[in-house]
């Protein structure tokens, strides 16, 4: 009976795997799906910027949404789970070039009297719309503080390393 029942679960098993239900292993990632990652960012000089495996849980992020760069997204449709590829991202497929717009001064009573306020630190601020960005300080004056929201990657070309870890099919 034992051997039967045991006998019916592989064929089962092998049945849903040829089906292409047994786990998606040959199912490519598309639009919508949620996706899991590892991944390494270097810089072309060889520089480490980034890398999950230090977090040791992948990030995971649905396809087609813009929740990442659109050339890391780009890089991810198409692979399967286990695949492993390295893509290199010019600026305008990563964070952009610098745009010098993004440079403002603010009032220096805008910030919290308490704040130290020192010239290379990373702020969070809040625009007009109430969005919260991040900018580093890159003056100080006696009235005024000078933001760059550029992100600190701007104008850099990036290349990855990507696992494709899983995929969660959209609806």
């Amino acid at each position: 009976m034992k051997k039967l029942l045991l006998l019916g679960i592989v064929i089962i098993i092998s049945s849903l795997t040829l089906l292409g239900c047994g786990g998606g292993s040959d199912q490519a990632a598309k639009d919508g799906d949620t996706v899991s990652v590892h991944y390494t960012g270097t810089l072309e000089d060889g520089t480490e910027f980034d890398s999950s495996y230090e977090r040791e849980e992948p990030i995971t992020f649905t396809l087609g949404v813009g929740q990442m760069i659109k050339g890391f997204e780009d890089a991810v449709l198409g692979m399967k789970v286990g695949e492993v590829k390295t893509v290199t991202l010019p600026p305008e497929e990563a964070y952009g070039e610098y745009n010098a717009d993004l440079v403002v001064s603010l009032n220096r009573d805008q910030f919290p009297e308490d704040m130290e306020l020192t010239i290379g630190k990373r702020i969070s601020l809040l625009n007009t719309a109430g969005q919260q960005f991040t900018a580093t300080i890159v003056e100080i004056g006696e009235s005024t503080v000078t933001v760059d929201a550029n992100h600190e990657l701007v104008g850099e070309t990036l290349i990855f390393e990507i696992e494709l870890v899983s995929i969660t099919p959209g609806a």
